[in-house]
């Protein structure tokens, strides 16, 4: 297929964009506008969104490979980042693609949620792995930096599946309801829990104590949104009609 066809396909992504409500700057104006990039280039090559996920997952388990296994160093950290980046992209195109071909399927979206929670997991993981073999890089020798990525993946992941649970379990909007308007003061609020600014970290992987104090006030921002974020959840669906 060629220009012609990713041309009209951008054409009708961008009338088919998700609302940007509860969504940061980040998203709303790199990581969306570059997987609908990705997404019209995947539509031209004939890729389904399944594939598109799995092509999601090779960039993220890649770079988190890479950490878990490298040596810390400014090009391991451009990498690292490099990969997670793209792969995020790629996370975003997926259902992009999906909404530009009729719509997903029940086994598309749990693929992309499996893929997405296992991310999370690992990526945090990975960080422990190298807090453990280079304490010295990182100045992690007292035990207690080890908890910095377990608390961080408890966080995440109880975020993930709080937003996705919450989601689900919301009534859904009666027909015709105006698209609720973002808040660019909650675009910005976000930005230190949104994985594309998270994934900005790495690139300090180099820099030794300079990435586990930047990573670690990221993992204290995110169990400050966490709490905020349940206590919301629970009074939204505590108000929910039966």
């Amino acid at each position: 297929m060629g220009t012609g066809t990713i041309g009209t396909a951008l054409t009708e992504l961008r009338s088919a964009q998700k609302s940007a409500k509860g969504v940061s700057l980040y998203s709303r104006f790199v990581n969306r506008p570059v997987g609908r990039l990705l997404a019209a280039g995947s539509y031209a090559a004939g890729l389904t969104p399944n594939q598109v996920t799995l092509v999601s997952a090779v960039f993220s388990f890649a770079a988190v490979a890479g950490l878990a296994l490298g040596t810390p160093s400014l090009a391991l950290g451009l990498l690292v980042w490099l990969g997670l980046a793209v792969g995020f992209a790629f996370d975003s195109a997926d259902g992009q693609l999906a909404r530009l071909r009729g719509g997903g399927s029940p086994a598309g979206e749990w693929l992309d949620h499996v893929v997405d929670c296992a991310k999370i997991t690992a990526l945090h993981l990975a960080v422990l792995i190298g807090f453990y073999r280079h304490p010295g890089h990182f100045g992690t020798a007292a035990d207690g930096w080890l908890l910095v990525p377990l608390g961080f993946q408890l966080a995440a992941v109880v975020t993930f599946f709080g937003g996705l649970l919450t989601e689900k379990l919301k009534p859904r909007p009666a027909p015709g309801t105006p698209a609720p308007q973002p808040s660019t003061l909650r675009a910005v609020a976000l930005l230190p829990v949104d994985h594309g600014v998270f994934c900005l970290v790495f690139l300090l992987l180099g820099g030794g104590t300079a990435f586990r104090w930047g990573y670690t006030a990221l993992g204290a921002a995110s169990a400050l949104f966490l709490l905020a974020f349940l206590a919301k959840w629970f009074r939204e669906l505590s108000a929910a009609p039966r």
